[in-house]
């Protein structure tokens, strides 16, 4: 693998992606770019390669139409120059949960659950081949906090924090570095698809700090990056917690609350 690894970023035709972009390219890193605009792909890598030198390759395709997918995953499993995964690629979805037409359910858990796992399987053989490599998911806060009210969203964005944890247990040994990083609200796009003007959250995080402070966690290799939380002690009182309960877990009999009087 080369020692500046190529970058595959995906939705990286805008806000998060598009930084993450900026961001490994001056860190002297070359790219390769997806997402399903191609007009603003071309933008965004054109003013890259200008402002950096980097070469930037595009690859227009929709992550949740299974032929563009399987394009993805072919690059991925080809393209030994690749050695950084970054599966930004995301949307939600407006209104509450009886509100949510059912295709735009399945498209939505298609976008942000399976093609995360689907992109992350294509590479993770190439890279515990090579003994190197890294997968960051970008996830949420919401998956940890259902009282936010954005319940398929927020079930989606669990399921890349857990999968990022597991993975990161499974390929940690083998070389692989994955990070999960966890944002709040941040000024993007992604609120005004979803009816929502952004202007009037409170503590919205620009995009470039957000991805900014989740590079902070991927030099110190943190497992999982919370960018908004400043109490560092919350979150691993909260993992420790978690940990505490693994024990318990393997009884024989129900808990004594869960059985019948006799």
């Amino acid at each position: 693998m080369a020692e500046t690894p190529t970058v595959l970023i995906t939705g990286a035709s805008s806000g998060i992606g598009a930084a993450y972009a900026e961001r490994f390219a001056r860190r002297g890193h070359d790219l390769v770019l997806v997402a399903r605009n191609k007009a603003r792909l071309e933008a965004v890598s054109g003013r890259i390669r200008d402002e950096t030198g980097a070469t930037v390759d595009i690859l227009q395709a929709d992550v949740t139409n299974s032929d563009d997918l399987a394009a993805v995953e072919t690059r991925l499993r080809d393209d030994h120059r690749i050695g950084i995964l970054v599966n930004n690629a995301g949307a939600s979805l407006g209104g509450t949960f009886v509100d949510q037409a059912a295709n735009d359910l399945s498209q939505l858990i298609a976008l942000n659950a399976t093609a995360v796992a689907r992109l992350a399987s294509a590479v993770a053989p190439r890279f515990i081949e090579a003994g190197s490599g890294a997968i960051i998911n970008v996830s949420s806060v919401v998956g940890l906090a259902p009282e936010f009210g954005m319940s398929v969203y927020g079930a989606t964005k669990a399921f890349v924090t857990f999968l990022s944890q597991g993975l990161s247990l499974e390929l940690g040994p083998k070389g692989i570095y994955v990070q999960a990083v966890l944002p709040a609200a941040t000024r993007t796009e992604l609120w005004e698809l979803v009816g929502i003007d952004v202007n009037t959250l409170p503590g919205v995080m620009e995009v470039g700090e957000l991805v900014d402070a989740a590079l902070a966690g991927f030099d110190r290799r943190e497992s999982v990056t919370i960018p908004p939380l400043h109490d560092a002690a919350q979150w691993e009182a909260y993992h420790a917690a978690r940990q505490a309960m693994i024990p318990g877990f393997a009884q024989v009999r129900a808990a004594e609350r869960y059985r019948s009087a006799q």
